[in-house]
C-alpha cells in the first residue's frame, strides 16, 4: 500500500501528503491564518473531525467560522458535551444519556439521582460557570474506537446503565465511537467535534432552561431531566438571539391566546384545543377565506369519516410506516361488566385517520373515471389525529387533533406541471394576503421509500420543473434542494414562511405521489381506453388551521389585521349621557358587517383604553356627550398615539374597508 496520498482542495489544486496526515497539518500547511481558523474537515463533503488522520486519496474543504451553518452545528455539538461533563463534575453519580444540536442551540438529557432529584432552573447559573471552566482548560476532544464489548462494559462498570443499553443495541456492523474530553470525562457519539474546547466561546451561550423528558422519548421509560441551552460562535451572535428570544416571549401565542381569550388547553384532552366564542371567529374567518380561495381554483369539498377500518390503512401502508403515531380503537362493543377486560383479543381494530389521503382515494374510486374527468381536485377540511407524545406537544403548534386545509388533485400525467405551477401561484397570492415571505423548497427521496428509482426520478423532476416554470426557483425564494427529506411515498416542495421577527415555519406543501394511487387501486379510462393510474398531489398551504393561528397570533403579536380580529371595533363612553349613541353606534356598525361591541362601564376612559388594548382590538370608538350631540366618533387606533374626529358615517366607511377580507376588496 502508498504511503502518500492525494488530496484535492477546492480550488482544483492537489497536495500528495503521508498516509495518516490529518486536515489540520494541511491547513497549517497553506498558512497560519487557515490553520488557526479552520474549525472542521469536509472529506467527499462528509463533515469531519479536523484532528482525524486521512487514509486514502480524498477531496477536502475546510470548515472555518464562514460556513456559518456547518460551525453551528459543531459547535452546539460541544456544547452540549461539555454540559454534559459540567454536570458529571458538579453533580458525581448523574448518568449520562443524549445531547443533540437544535435549530438554536442544544440539549442534553440526564438521569440525575434519586438524592438530587430532577435539576433545577436555579442550578444553570453553576453549570454555566463549570462549562466555562472546561472551555478555558482548553481540552482536546479525541476520537476513540471501542469495541463492543469493551465499551458496554466500560459503561457498565462506571454506572452508566443507559449508555450500555443503547451501545448493545447499535447495529452489529456499525463502528462504536467516543470522544474524550483531556486524559478523563467521554461520551459515546459518531462526531464530529472540535479539536479541543478552547475552541468554543465561554460568552456564546446561556443555559436557558430545565425540562423533563423520557428515555428515547417513550413515556413508559425512565424519566430524565433535559437541559436546554443556545449556542453561538461568537458573543454577539448570542445578544441578538436573545433579543430574538425576548420578542418571541412576547409573541407566544400561549400567553396571547389566554390574554385575547382565544383558546385554551387542559390536561383532560391533552393536545386538543379548546376554541373560545374569539378564537373560533379567527377560524371561521380563515376557513371562509380558503374556501372561496378553493372554489375559485376548481376544488370541489368532501367530507369523509373519522374512522376507518386498520385493513384500509394496512392497503395504504401507513399502518407499517406510521402506527405509532395512529390511534387504534377496538371494532366491538366493550364489557360493561365489573370483571374481565374491556375489550376482548378477538376484536378488529379501527383507527381516527392521521390524514386524509386514503378516504380521498375512496371517493375518487366511486364509479367510472374518465381522462375528460381530470384534473379533480377534492379538498377537505378535514379533521384528523396523531398520537404525538405528551411532551411533544406545544399550544397550537403541536397537538393531537388538527384540522387540515387539505386537497388531492387526481390527475393525468401530463397535466401534473401545470397543476403544481396552478398551486404555487395559489399558494403565493394567500401567504402574500397575509403579509408573509416565503422560501420554497424540494425534498427528495428519503432512504426508506416506496416505489421505484424511475419514479422518483419522474416525481422529482416534475416538482422541479413546474418551481422553473413558475418562476420560483431563484435565490430570492430562498430555493434549495433538500435531500432525503421526502415523504415515503413521495417528493414534495415545502413552503417556508419567515414571519415579523425572521423566524421560519414550514407551513405549506405539495407532493407528488404514485404510490398510493397504486396501493389503493385507483384507476381512469384513458383515450386509449385502457386503464391507467392517476398520479394523488397532495397539497395543503395552511398545513392546519391549529398551527397557522398559533403563527399568525405570533406573526401579528396578537394584532390581527382588522378582517381577521375576533372584535373589530369597541364604542366606549366617556360618560353614561352617552349610553344611547353607543349603542345605536353599535347597531350601525354591525349592519355595516363590523364585528363591533360596547363598553358601557362606569370606569375611566383611560382604563377602557388600556384594557382593549391588551385585547388588541383595532379600533376604539370614543363617544362623550359632544360626540352623541354632533354625531361624529373620536377614532383611536391600536399601536397608534392620539386620536382622529370624524362623523360616524365616515368612520364606519373606513372601518367596513377595514374589515372586509383582502380577496374581497376592490382592485
Amino acid at each position: 500500500m502508498s504511503q502518500m496520498i492525494r488530496v484535492t482542495l477546492p480550488d482544483g489544486s492537489a497536495r500528495e501528503v503521508a498516509r495518516g496526515t490529518t486536515p489540520a497539518e494541511i491547513a497549517a500547511a497553506i498558512g497560519p491564518g487557515l490553520a488557526k481558523a479552520a474549525l472542521a474537515a469536509k472529506i467527499d463533503g462528509e463533515l469531519r473531525d479536523i484532528m482525524r488522520p486521512l487514509e486514502e486519496d480524498t477531496n477536502l474543504s475546510l470548515v472555518t467560522s464562514r460556513d456559518e451553518a456547518d460551525a453551528l452545528e459543531l459547535v452546539r455539538h460541544d456544547y452540549a458535551h461539555v454540559l454534559a461533563e459540567a454536570v458529571q463534575n458538579l453533580f458525581p453519580g448523574t448518568q449520562i444519556t443524549f445531547g443533540p444540536s437544535t435549530n438554536d442551540g442544544f440539549y442534553y438529557d440526564f438521569a440525575p439521582t434519586a438524592e438530587h432529584g430532577p435539576f433545577r432552573d436555579d442550578e444553570l447559573p453553576l453549570i454555566e460557570e463549570e462549562m466555562r471552566r472546561i472551555i478555558a482548560a482548553d481540552l482536546p476532544l479525541t476520537r476513540e474506537v471501542w469495541e463492543r464489548d469493551k465499551l458496554i462494559a466500560k459503561w457498565q462498570a462506571d454506572g452508566e446503565t443507559f449508555k450500555a443499553e443503547w451501545a448493545a443495541e447499535l447495529p452489529q456492523d456499525e463502528e462504536l465511537t467516543v470522544y474524550r474530553s483531556g486524559d478523563g470525562w467521554m461520551d459515546m457519539c459518531r462526531g464530529p467535534h472540535l479539536a479541543s474546547t478552547g475552541k468554543l466561546d465561554p460568552a456564546a451561550f446561556k443555559l436557558t432552561r430545565v425540562s423533563g423528558a423520557y428515555w428515547r422519548g417513550d413515556q413508559k421509560n425512565a424519566q430524565l431531566s433535559r437541559i436546554y441551552g443556545t449556542g453561538w460562535l461568537n458573543k454577539k451572535q448570542l445578544a441578538e438571539h436573545l433579543v430574538r428570544l425576548e420578542e418571541a416571549a412576547k409573541r407566544d401565542h400561549r400567553r396571547l391566546g389566554q390574554e385575547m381569550d382565544l383558546f385554551h388547553l387542559q390536561q383532560e384532552a391533552h393536545g386538543s384545543v379548546f376554541w373560545h366564542p374569539n378564537g373560533f371567529l379567527v377560524w371561521r374567518e380563515l376557513e371562509a377565506y380558503m374556501r372561496r380561495a378553493i372554489d375559485a381554483a376548481g376544488y370541489r369539498e368532501v367530507k369523509t369519516p373519522q374512522v376507518m377500518d386498520a385493513r384500509q390503512w394496512e392497503q395504504s401502508g401507513h399502518w407499517g410506516k406510521y402506527r405509532e403515531n395512529m390511534f387504534v380503537i377496538p371494532d366491538e362493543v366493550p364489557n360493561t361488566e365489573d370483571e374481565g377486560p374491556i375489550v376482548s383479543d378477538a376484536a378488529d381494530w379501527m383507527a381516527l385517520k392521521p390524514m386524509n389521503c386514503p378516504a380521498h382515494v375512496l371517493i375518487f374510486r366511486q364509479g367510472m373515471k374518465s381522462y375528460r374527468d381530470l384534473p379533480l381536485r377534492l379538498y377537505e377540511n378535514g379533521c384528523c389525529h396523531r398520537n404525538e407524545p405528551h411532551g411533544a406537544l406545544h399550544g397550537l403548534m403541536r397537538v393531537r387533533q388538527f384540522t387540515q386545509d387539505d386537497a388531492h388533485i387526481f390527475c393525468r400525467e401530463d397535466q401534473i406541471v401545470e397543476e403544481v405551477r396552478n398551486f404555487c401561484a395559489l399558494a403565493d397570492r394567500i401567504y402574500k394576503d397575509f403579509g408573509f415571505t416565503y422560501a420554497i423548497k424540494l425534498a427528495l427521496r428519503p432512504e426508506k421509500r416506496f416505489g421505484s428509482e424511475e419514479m422518483w426520478d419522474k416525481s422529482e423532476d416534475e416538482l422541479r420543473n413546474a418551481v422553473v416554470e413558475a418562476g420560483l426557483a431563484t435565490d430570492e425564494y430562498g430555493w434549495e434542494e433538500l435531500p432525503g427529506e421526502g415523504a415515503f411515498y413521495a417528493p414534495k416542495l415545502e413552503w417556508h414562511l419567515t414571519d415579523a421577527i425572521g423566524r421560519t415555519w414550514q407551513v405549506g406543501t405539495i407532493q407528488s405521489d404514485r404510490v398510493l394511487p397504486d396501493r389503493l387501486d385507483a384507476s381512469y379510462i384513458g383515450e386509449d381506453g385502457e386503464r391507467h393510474r392517476p398520479v394523488m398531489l397532495h397539497r395543503a398551504i395552511f398545513g392546519s388551521y391549529e398551527r397557522f393561528i398559533g403563527i399568525l397570533i405570533e406573526h401579528f403579536a396578537g394584532r390581527f389585521p382588522t378582517w381577521l380580529a375576533p372584535v373589530q371595533a369597541v364604542v366606549a363612553t366617556i360618560v353614561s349621557d352617552a349610553d344611547t349613541y353607543a349603542k345605536d353606534a353599535v347597531a350601525a356598525l354591525t349592519a355595516a358587517g363590523i364585528r363591533a361591541d360596547s363598553d358601557l362601564r362606569n370606569e375611566k376612559i383611560n382604563y377602557k383604553v388600556r384594557e382593549h388594548s391588551l385585547a388588541k382590538v383595532p379600533y376604539l370608538l370614543v363617544v362623550g356627550k359632544r360626540e352623541a350631540e354632533e354625531g361624529t366618533v373620536a377614532i383611536r387606533t391600536l399601536g397608534q398615539d392620539g386620536q382622529r374626529i370624524m362623523p360616524l358615517a365616515e368612520a364606519i366607511t373606513m372601518l367596513k374597508g377595514e374589515a372586509t377580507p383582502p380577496d374581497l376588496r376592490a382592485g
